[in-house]
């Protein structure tokens, strides 16, 4: 029997990371073995991943020393870097090029990197259309990434580039509808009748997996994924037909989202009005239909809705 092929996957006790986990852990062929990532070992989700199969190794993307032996025998990795726990681009960036170089050193042989577009190419930081932040970038978490792409290559990384998108698992966290004064639920976004892309989690995982059992065939590619393009007046029209409650969607502007004032509404503001402005442009790069061929299950928001039924009730009410 051949020897599983290593993939060192960072972020493996978050979203993406363990979507990547458990595709791996969930694939009939066996042909990867996952090496989980993460600063915290001894957490409850490490263990589990760590009961799972996985081989758990501590390293942290912001002290480069420690990232060597996570690639260390490795085949592939999946990096992916979390903006929203410090909200720095910059931060962002200086994480990326430590991987770049710890991958590039271990002669890692295919790495897929979670990135996004550079927002700036549709709305130019001289635009006013919505404010410039941390300098010199409309969406940080969008803009950080996109500049940290020439990095793996640059490192001789030979390197996917997957451009995810909306997590609809953030119907359940940060962007819960609330309840108005006359308790009916409410999904308050600033995208008028735009459509907004959106994802599962769990997809992202088995379109990574894919990608890294295609060889070669996607190294310099950028793959662009969604599950579904929808207004947010459909998804909410689904939402009550899924949970049986009425969700009405509330329009905001873009400036009376970003005046909401939780920590990062104003990213999260300009990423919105990206996704709105820039509609055409985003939801033109995601195919679903070349997704799905990456993706056979690739889920629809129905499908992801009725999956999710009970976390929503629980979550919402």
């Amino acid at each position: 029997m051949a020897e599983k092929k290593i993939i060192t996957v960072f972020g493996a006790t978050g979203a993406q990371g363990g979507a990547v986990a458990r595709a791996i852990f969930a694939d009939a062929s066996g042909d990867f073995a996952v090496r989980a990532v993460t600063r915290h070992p001894e957490s409850d989700r490490a263990r589990e991943l760590e009961r799972l199969g996985a081989e758990v190794v501590q390293a942290d993307m912001d002290e480069e020393a420690t990232l060597g032996p996570a690639f260390e025998g490795a085949y592939g990795a999946y990096l992916v870097t979390n903006f929203w726990e410090h909200m720095s681009a910059e931060r962002e960036k200086a994480q990326a090029a430590a991987l770049a170089g710890a991958a590039g050193h271990a002669g890692v042989q295919h790495a897929v990197w979670s990135t996004l577009e550079d927002t700036r190419e549709c709305v130019p930081l001289d635009d006013d259309r919505m404010p410039t932040l941390q300098g010199s970038y409309k969406v940080p978490h969008f803009d950080g990434k996109a500049e940290a792409d020439h990095y793996f290559p640059d490192a001789g990384v030979p390197t996917t580039f997957l451009r995810s998108t909306f997590y609809w698992e953030n119907l359940i966290g940060q962007f819960t509808p609330r309840q108005s004064e006359d308790g009916v639920l409410q999904l308050a976004l600033p995208l008028g009748t735009s459509r907004l892309s959106g994802i599962a989690v769990e997809d992202i995982g088995k379109v990574a997996l894919a990608v890294l059992q295609r060889g070669t065939d996607l190294i310099g590619a950028t793959v662009s994924i969604a599950g579904e393009h929808l207004t947010v007046t459909d998804m909410c029209a689904a939402i009550t037909k899924a949970i049986g409650l009425p969700v009405q969607y509330l329009p905001l502007t873009p400036d009376a989202f970003r005046a909401l004032g939780f920590p990062g509404a104003d990213e999260a503001g300009n990423m919105f009005q990206y996704y709105a402005d820039c509609e055409e442009r985003f939801t033109g790069a995601r195919d679903l239909e070349a997704v799905r061929e990456l993706d056979p299950d690739l889920q629809d928001f129905d499908t992801w809705l009725a999956a999710h039924r009970e976390q929503l009730l629980a979550a919402w009410t």
